[in-house]
């Protein structure tokens, strides 16, 4: 048996994260870490007290969902809630952030952003870019059918 990369391992906590996810257009799912140490997870999802998508349907926007948080937010505001500094930390995701999630990520003081599933924003790029933080896509590992 072959020990994963770190960058493997923690991809796949963000893939089994995600299936927490409740909105039905994507399950998509955030983990936090530095220096190899969990800090935080996130997953797509309605904020605390208001009904989740799979109960109250999605609130479709300009083709996004209003209803749902996205995990990576989801994954600072649970920095905020029990006290974690984000400072440093890298950030797995099953999805490239949004511009959004891009720019909370940087003001997080998220250092480096690790993702499976492409979603090109250039702005997003631009941003991370600029606020020097490094960006790597890990493409999900091939399914094997039996």
């Amino acid at each position: 048996m072959t020990r994963p990369a770190w960058d493997d391992y923690f991809l796949q906590i963000a893939r089994t994260v995600a299936t927490r996810a409740t909105c039905p257009r994507a399950s998509v799912g955030c983990v936090l870490t530095r220096e190899h140490r969990i800090l935080t997870t996130g997953y797509n999802g309605a904020p605390r007290g208001v009904s989740h998508c799979l109960e109250a349907g999605c609130l479709v926007v300009h083709d996004h969902c209003q209803r749902a948080v996205h995990a990576e937010a989801n994954a600072i505001v649970q920095g905020a809630l029990h006290g974690v500094g984000l400072s440093g930390a890298t950030a797995y995701c099953t999805h490239e952030p949004c511009v959004n999630c891009s720019k909370l990520l940087i003001s997080a003081g998220v250092v480096r952003i690790v993702y499976e599933v492409a979603y090109p924003d250039a702005i997003a790029a631009e941003l991370l870019a600029e606020a020097g933080v490094t960006v790597e896509h890990v493409p999900a590992p091939a399914v094997t059918l039996a």
